[in-house]
């Protein structure tokens, strides 16, 4: 039987509220992204999802000198700028976004059956160049999103081109589609493709923390955690979010500390409590060498030029 029912739109002061039966979103305009989204009354962001372009340093990085060569990226990361949002109901595109006043034109039901508003960024990087993230919502709550990175010669190679979903709590675990074990695009060839689970989130006991936790080729991995930050919320069950390839697989880890942190730390009892997780699914990620760790750079086909267009796609199961 088909699905008849439609999303409900509230076109805030400054955000788009998009709900039905179990979910509830909110797009800030101000704030340059996805505000919220609540599943089954569970909330699953702590921060906006961004744009990622870092991932930690390994000694092969600092040996090599390309921490030192990509370090804007670093800084285009950790600051996002938002440009433009361009907003979709129905096929019909807004020329203004419906904030206060205009809001005042719409009333309290509105409705439709499909929904696309697209954020444009400038990275803060010299030159800058654009970066577009897409999110096309549909009536049964399925957020398919898109990100476009606009290649640009003048810039440094980048460690990695993602999105970043920083969640409340810590996962419990999460089972994924794709390749066994830690992959990077040099470290594939001794996986094997299958399902995996994997208990908690696994932190690698580097002397000095670094990139860990790559999962290459992925069809889809399933978060899950059993707390909120809720004081009203006493069901400790567990609740998942499956989050599942586009057109082509994708590549993910999932930790409990931001690439910053991780760089951030000088040893393993440098990092802060886990308390959060960190989602980062990537549609290009750099190798991590390991010819050795004295000079030698990651091989030619591993690398991420910066001259090149990037785009991927994800999809995010509300049901």
């Amino acid at each position: 039987m088909a699905y008849t029912n439609k999303l409900q739109l509230v076109y805030g002061d400054g955000t788009l509220g998009l709900a039905s039966d179990g979910f509830h979103y909110i797009f800030s305009y101000e704030r340059g992204g996805l505000e919220s989204l609540k599943i089954n009354g569970k909330e699953w962001l702590y921060r906006e999802p961004m744009p990622t372009f870092w991932r930690a340093t390994t000694d092969n990085d600092r040996g090599s000198g390309f921490n030192i060569k990509s370090a804007q990226w670093l800084a285009a990361d950790t600051f996002h700028q938002c440009v433009g949002i361009d907003l979709t109901v129905d096929g019909k595109h807004f020329d203004q976004l419906p904030i206060a006043p205009l809001n005042n034109d719409y009333s309290d039901h509105e409705e439709a059956e499909a929904v696309t508003i697209k954020y444009s960024y400038k990275t803060l990087t010299v030159p800058a160049t654009d970066v577009t993230v897409t999110y096309d919502v549909t009536a049964d709550g399925q957020i398919k999103v898109t990100m476009h990175y606009q290649g640009h010669a003048d810039l440094p190679e980048l460690p990695v081109v993602g999105m970043r979903f920083i969640m409340p709590t810590t996962a419990t675990g999460f089972d994924y589609t794709g390749l066994s074990g830690e992959t990077y695009p040099d470290r594939m060839a001794g996986a094997t493709k299958g399902t995996f689970h994997v208990e908690g989130l696994p932190v690698t006991k580097y002397l000095v923390p670094q990139e860990m936790g790559m999962h290459m080729a992925t069809e889809a991995v399933t978060i899950t955690r059993n707390s909120t930050q809720n004081n009203a919320d006493h069901d400790d069950q567990p609740f998942s979010l499956k989050f599942a390839q586009g057109e082509t697989p994708f590549a993910f880890s999932c930790l409990p500390y931001t690439a910053e942190e991780l760089e951030n730390a000088t040893h393993l009892e440098e990092l802060p409590l886990a308390r959060r997780t960190v989602l980062v699914i990537a549609g290009a990620v750099r190798g991590v060498g390991g010819i050795d760790s004295w000079g030698a750079d990651v091989e030619q086909q591993y690398h991420i030029p910066a001259d090149k267009d990037i785009d991927f796609s994800f999809i995010i199961n509300a049901k």
